[in-house]
């Protein structure tokens, strides 16, 4: 076995950092010889040409992204997973949900200028951003922590970007454009960027074109899209080019489509067939900057010190004896003044409402005689109304009785006596409900 890994490590440049990877996998697991085999592994990384470091708990990864130029660094699930180990559980491990979480190493978040999105556990993580001028030579060192959620694992690694210096930063001519169909992470992908920098590319027709920045609607202070009709969240994509705007750009500036987008209607744009087919583009939103035209801006800031604090002498305590202090003003202040006020209130309230009665007696003599007259007039009819009201006897109605009869012509006496109580009678009785019912005789034939 070493003498075939001593043929196989002999060609480093050719030796891949995956077949390196999982040879170190298997020596990890092996006993004497392969802890030999993990050695030469080892000797063979400092005679290759790419230098990495592979550990199960710290991999150092370096990257090298140019100031001012867009930075993507994906976090990819499946590098992650021969970290873990295996789970004793029966599952398909390449389904497991993986999150990342990512710091400053001795910071709990990132950068101010590097951003980081998942969509789902079994998504790809990416890290992205555009880092300045001032972060020149400053090695970022980013602790990326990956979570295995089934088997609760945890993988550490760190990200160490070493950012460049370009000569061509600041380019000077730099235009934003809102893509309305594209999610950030979407955006992020090489190819969709690819094609998105060749359209660009074929209107703008400069010498040097480079992405410098990629920001989603959502940090920008936009709405989350409803989960309907496949909508998208926006992303901002701004580039950079060498040479001035083209004449298609320059049209979003003209005075008949500045007036279109007041009035929220699309502006008609020439090139924009050159984006419809894969890109929708928002054109009152595009923002084109000449930064050679832009006059800076000085703050005078004041010097932040040494951070230390002035010599003041040494701190004097208070005194252990304090002062005897008299409560009883506070007493009056406090208790004695709202219980007057309160005592007084009760007191005035208390006069009117018991004092100050006029009574009935006091009532009649200032009311005239004439109206006494006519209320006790009305309160005797009321209460003489109320008392025939009870002993009335009304007679059945007529229109309910028999007047003649029938056959013979004759009235018909009443079917009720004269002190009968109608008051509880209905007013349409029945045959069976009838006590003085009177037969009517039938009509017989002339033969009988």
């Amino acid at each position: 076995l070493v003498v075939n890994l001593h043929h196989l490590l002999s060609d480093g440049a050719a030796f891949t950092t995956q077949s390196r990877s999982s040879l170190t996998s298997y020596a990890k697991s092996c006993n004497f010889v392969c802890h030999i085999t993990q050695h030469l592994i080892n000797l063979s990384f400092l005679s290759a040409p790419v230098v990495t470091i592979l550990s199960k708990s710290h991999a150092d990864r370096n990257v090298y992204p140019s100031a001012g130029v867009l930075f993507v660094h994906v976090l990819e699930r499946e590098y992650f997973k021969g970290e873990f180990p295996p789970y004793p559980k029966a599952g398909d491990s390449t389904n497991d949900p993986i999150t990342f979480n990512t710091n400053l190493k001795g910071y709990p978040d990132r950068p101010g200028w590097l951003r980081y999105i998942q969509r789902t556990p079994h998504s790809d993580g990416v890290l992205y951003g555009s880092p300045a001028s001032e972060h020149v030579g400053k090695p970022t060192i980013i602790e990326i922590t990956a979570y295995n959620k089934r088997t609760f694992e945890t993988a550490r690694h760190n990200l160490v970007i070493n950012i460049m210096s370009t000569e061509e930063f600041p380019l000077p001519y730099q235009a934003e454009f809102f893509i309305k169909n594209m999610n950030v992470e979407e955006m992020l992908a090489s190819e969709v960027l690819g094609d998105f920098l060749g359209a660009v590319k074929n209107v703008w027709q400069p010498e040097r074109l480079n992405a410098i920045n990629i920001t989603s609607a959502l940090d920008r202070g936009g709405r989350v899209p409803l989960p309907i009709n496949d909508l998208k969240e926006g992303v901002y994509v701004m580039v950079g080019a060498d040479v001035q705007f083209s004449s298609c750009l320059r049209e979003v500036e003209t005075p008949q489509n500045q007036l279109r987008c007041s009035q929220e209607m699309e502006p008609v744009i020439s090139c924009d067939k050159k984006f419809r087919a894969q890109f929708h583009i928002d054109w009152c939103k595009i923002s084109l900057v000449d930064i050679t035209k832009v006059v800076p801006v000085h703050s005078n800031r004041p010097d932040p010190g040494t951070g230390v604090l002035p010599d003041i002498g040494e701190y004097n305590p208070p005194s252990e004896s304090l002062k005897n202090r008299d409560y009883f003003a506070d007493f009056l202040i406090t208790l004695a003044v709202p219980s007057a006020v309160a005592m007084v209130l009760f007191i005035i309230l208390a006069y009117s409402m018991c004092c100050r009665r006029e009574g009935v007696q006091k009532r009649n003599m200032q009311t005239p005689d004439i109206q006494l007259v006519h209320h006790s007039s009305i309160q005797k009819s009321t209460k003489e109304l109320r008392n025939m009201s009870k002993n009335r006897e009304i007679s059945w109605p007529l229109s309910t009785l028999p007047v003649f009869h029938p056959v013979s012509g004759e009235v018909v006496p009443p079917i009720h006596p004269d002190n009968y109580e109608t008051t509880s009678m209905p007013l349409m009785q029945t045959q069976t409900n009838l006590q003085n019912q009177i037969q009517i005789p039938q009509q017989q034939s002339s033969g009988k």
